[in-house]
């Protein structure tokens, strides 16, 4: 184990060397939204699938206009024309619609004028004019998506379009979220003096929904130790486990001795980091262990800096802590020997994102913290990052 204090920059790398992807498995595309990618999916057709008509018009030969030219048959979008195009001709043609072959150029509707199933097109006509060649956008056999891509909407439909109906993908990890503490109470239940309602749990399991994982959120446990080794080894038995609280030394934090006494190699404990130092991490066979303090913004820091990044790792995406660059509203002081996280609310400046850091930082702010849509990296050292500072931060 490593035992002291390690930079954020040293934690993460512990972290990622773990991350190992998960077994892939089939998946049908209408389920694949925000799953990864195991291997790269390739188009079954061309893209078109036929060289098609950008407009509505008329399909014609160029070297025939301009000319006033019979209207010999009309294609609608689905249906080809019965015949080639002869010299002389037009095919009225929707969107879409499959050009004929002998044509090589769709007029505009508009850009014509139709009268008793004759066009008159006053115009010369460019050859390719309006016309999606076959294969234009992409060819049978090409590669749709990269291994390693998280699925949006965007990535389906052009899937969809490709004639891919499942792909291989990295399977979702299986992760336990334990809250523990004798003073946790469930929402709504009546509060005795020295009482919380209990929310981390409901916030991470909100976080590593969003972030790919199938969640089971165990209950709450007291500090007692037969309910810790209950509770925790039950979380064991999944690809990662997420502890909420009982990882700092006092004489009721119970989370990292029952760990270790199950099995679980502690790999390190407490880095440089602000809020969230007493972060915990370690490893039992297959299953990652994670251990955030028990302040819910805490908690909610340890995850987006170590738990979301090792999730979409698990399931095959490259390691990213996906930082962005913009500039500070306002001066925000710098610790001497921690990175801190400040909550902000992100906005538009005139060279782009503008963050503005929320009033109350501290670690058990958690109804502030919900005004705050942004994460600043503050990197340890003298002084204040000044207004207008250049840094890099992560949306929530």
């Amino acid at each position: 184990m490593v035992s002291e204090l390690l930079t954020l920059e040293q934690a993460q790398a512990l972290v990622r060397y773990r991350a190992r992807p998960l077994p892939a498995e089939r998946v049908p595309l209408e389920e694949a939204l925000g799953r990864v990618t195991a291997e790269a999916a390739v188009a079954a057709v061309d893209l078109p699938p036929f060289t098609s008509s950008a407009m509505d018009g008329f399909a014609v030969r160029a070297e025939d206009c301009p000319a006033r030219l019979p209207v010999v048959f009309r294609i609608a979008a689905g249906v080809p024309s019965p015949a080639p195009l002869r010299p002389g001709e037009a095919m009225a043609i929707s969107t879409g619609g499959v050009v004929p072959e002998g044509a090589d150029a769709v007029v505009p509707i508009e850009d014509v004028g139709e009268k008793d199933d004759k066009v008159e097109i006053a115009r010369a006509v460019v050859a390719g004019a309006n016309v999606r060649p076959r294969g234009g956008d992409l060819r049978a056999g090409s590669v749709v998506v990269e291994p390693g891509t998280r699925l949006r909407a965007g990535h389906l439909g052009a899937l969809a379009a490709a004639g891919v109906a499942e792909l291989e993908c990295g399977r979702r990890p299986r992760v336990a979220v334990l809250t523990t503490g004798t003073e946790l109470r469930r929402p709504g239940e009546p509060l005795q003096p020295g009482e919380v309602y209990e929310a981390n749990g409901l916030l991470l399991e909100s976080q590593l929904r969003a972030s790919g994982a199938v969640v089971e959120r165990l209950a709450a446990v007291a500090d007692d130790e037969e309910a810790h080794r209950e509770a925790i080894g039950r979380g064991l038995d999944h690809d990662v486990l997420v502890t909420s609280g009982g990882v700092s030394v006092g004489p009721h934090d119970l989370v990292r001795r029952t760990e270790a006494s199950l099995g679980v190699e502690e790999i390190f404990w407490r880095v440089a980091v602000k809020p969230g130092k007493p972060v915990s991490f370690g490893v039992r066979g297959g299953t990652l262990v994670f251990g955030l303090p028990g302040n819910p913004v805490s908690a909610l820091v340890g995850c987006e800096l170590f738990v979301r990044p090792a999730l979409l790792a698990l399931q095959g995406a490259p390691w990213s802590v996906p930082y962005e660059s913009g500039r500070l509203a306002r001066p925000l002081r710098r610790d001497p020997a921690r990175d801190e996280l400040a909550r902000a609310r992100l906005g538009v400046g005139e060279g782009g994102p503008l963050l503005h850091p929320i009033t109350g930082q501290e670690s058990h702010m958690i109804a502030r913290a919900a005004a705050a849509d942004a994460l600043v990296l503050v990197p340890r050292g003298e002084g204040e990052l000044a207004a207008s500072a250049a840094v890099r931060f992560l949306r929530l």
